[in-house]
């Protein structure tokens, strides 16, 4: 690392630590980091479309499993390293440091840059699993955690724990690993806001050349890729609401008016930026999630406290045996849930991490981890406990749709929960509209950063690009669910998560790295 002073110096230009602009980016939208991910993209498609989409799926299918079942142990192991390390950070002398530097100040208050970094997060989710994987977990719908036997009360505190499990800690320490790796080198040592500018301290000059090109290329298609998915595989859910509530005919027809509605918002919500657009929108999310759960909560007040403790303690009892990968007797089960979240997540950081690190300049590392890490999970544990109680209450006393025939279709499990409380009409309603808002702030945070990757780490790169990258969101989900439906959407979701192995060693070279860089950082002590 070329240092003097409080500067990097990168192709014999010097970087101010925390300055605002890097002076000379050394990038251009024409770089290979562009050229190359439209080219894989577009590729891709012409594959899944020539080819039979279900062959396709089975194809990636396989190679997916092959790298869950061949590396579980590196996944699950990374993923608790993730979480020591950023509890570590809040700890360090390191958790003063300030992103942008002693005197920078945050950008947003702490309401919206919450609602934020959750929305982007995983706020839909907990939309689509809420109700679905307590009662998978309950039921031995597809085995069970830890082998408890099904259908018991100990299988109801494991079925909630279990799924706190997937969707608290460990999933935000991954996000976090990113996401500060990101802010603490863009801000406080002015380097372009990329994912090759965290290595810097490990490869040199060589950030800029193939090594680096490969990371943010990696980035791109994971990002791309995985909000693709998720549009595809979100409209279906959303067409399935629709269905379920007003009678409408769920089928492709509506599946694209949705993703194309969505697109279209995202875009104006791009135009828009971050202040206009998605702060806005996070906002609107997060207050009719709230609405959402707190009606839930009340009309099931007695079902949903009691509830809250026994999610708690199903998830401090049993984190350390469902972070273990040896000698499990429920080692399908690992494989087919956590092991797969895990690799999910991992391919999903590069997306969330920037979007996160975007928003963040100000806050202490300390205050940042522990929002990122600590605040989301809280609420998670809520929103399990009131939606994954309710629905768990409803199976064992028989009640509604979910009583009497269990977990038969994942995306109505949260719809037919509804039916079973009063009001459940409304609440499917603003359901529906929660998940439509939710997908809006994925695909217009998704097209900020994969526009910021390709553009060399710039932060305001011209309009067009930016809407570029929304249209093609909605345009690959589209072109997909046309030619193959689920299953061409499901081979998408296939090749995302094998950009996880690769991006696993990517993360725990970024702990290095980061640690690297916050030695030579100056901060304020006291």
């Amino acid at each position: 690392m070329s240092r003097n002073k409080d500067k990097y110096s990168i192709d014999n230009t010097d970087y101010t630590v925390g300055q605002d602009n890097v002076q000379k980016w050394g990038f251009d939208v024409h770089n290979p980091v562009f050229g190359i991910s439209a080219g894989l993209i577009a590729l891709f498609l012409v594959a899944v479309a020539v080819t039979d989409p279900e062959s396709a799926k089975t194809v990636l299918d396989g190679f997916k499993w092959k790298i869950i079942n061949a590396f579980d142990g590196l996944f699950m192991w990374s993923a608790n390293i993730f979480v020591i390390f950023c509890l570590a950070l809040i700890v360090s002398p390191f958790g003063k440091i300030r992103l942008g530097g002693d005197k920078a100040k945050p950008d947003y208050s702490m309401v919206s840059w919450i609602a934020m970094l959750f929305a982007a997060g995983m706020g839909i989710g907990l939309m689509f699993w809420g109700v679905a994987e307590p009662v998978a977990y309950f039921t031995g719908w597809f085995e069970t955690p830890l082998g408890v036997e099904a259908n018991t009360p100990e299988a109801a505190k494991l079925a909630l724990g279990a799924t706190m499990f997937h969707w608290g800690l460990h999933p935000w320490a991954i996000y976090g690993v990113v996401a500060l790796s990101l802010a603490f080198f863009a801000y406080n040592k002015g380097l372009p806001l990329s994912m090759r500018s965290i290595f810097y301290p490990i490869l040199g000059d060589r950030t800029w050349g193939w090594p680096g090109h490969v990371v943010d290329i990696l980035a791109v298609l994971a990002t791309l890729f995985g909000l693709a998915t998720s549009l595809g595989l979100g409209a279906q859910q959303a067409a399935s609401g629709f269905h379920h509530v007003f009678g409408m005919d769920g089928g492709l027809g509506l599946q694209v008016a949705i993703i194309f509605v969505v697109t279209l918002l995202a875009v104006v919500s791009v135009m828009r930026g971050i202040d206009g657009g998605v702060k806005v929108i996070s906002n609107i999310n997060m207050l009719i999630a709230i609405v959402l759960l707190a009606f839930v909560a009340l009309v099931t007040f007695a079902i949903s406290m009691g509830t809250i403790p026994t999610t708690v303690m199903g998830y401090v009892e049993n984190i350390i045996p469902l972070s273990n990968p040896h000698g499990r007797v429920d080692e399908a089960w690992m494989h087919g849930w956590t092991v797969f979240y895990w690799s999910w997540w991992i391919s999903w950081s590069p997306f969330v991490g920037m979007f996160i690190a975007r928003v963040s300049r100000g806050r202490t590392v300390r205050e940042f981890i522990t929002a990122v890490l600590i605040v989301p999970t809280l609420f998670t544990v809520l929103w399990m406990s009131i939606f994954g109680g309710v629905a768990i209450d409803q199976v064992v006393n028989n009640i509604g749709t979910l009583g009497s025939k269990g977990l038969t279709d994942v995306s109505l499990a949260m719809f037919e929960m509804f039916d079973a409380l009063p009001m459940g009409n409304i609440l499917s309603m603003i359901a529906v509209v929660l998940v439509l808002v939710f997908f809006i702030t994925s695909s217009d945070s998704g097209s900020l950063v994969i526009d910021s990757i390709t553009a060399g780490g710039k932060v305001d790169a011209p309009m067009p690009q930016r809407v570029f990258w929304a249209f093609m969101e909605g345009a690959i989900a589209v072109a997909l669910l046309w030619v193959g439906g689920t299953e061409a959407i499901q081979a998408l979701q296939a090749g995302a998560i094998s950009t996880a192995l690769p991006f696993t060693l990517i993360l725990l070279a970024m702990c290095v790295s980061l640690l690297m860089g916050m030695r030579t950082e100056k901060y304020n002590r006291s």
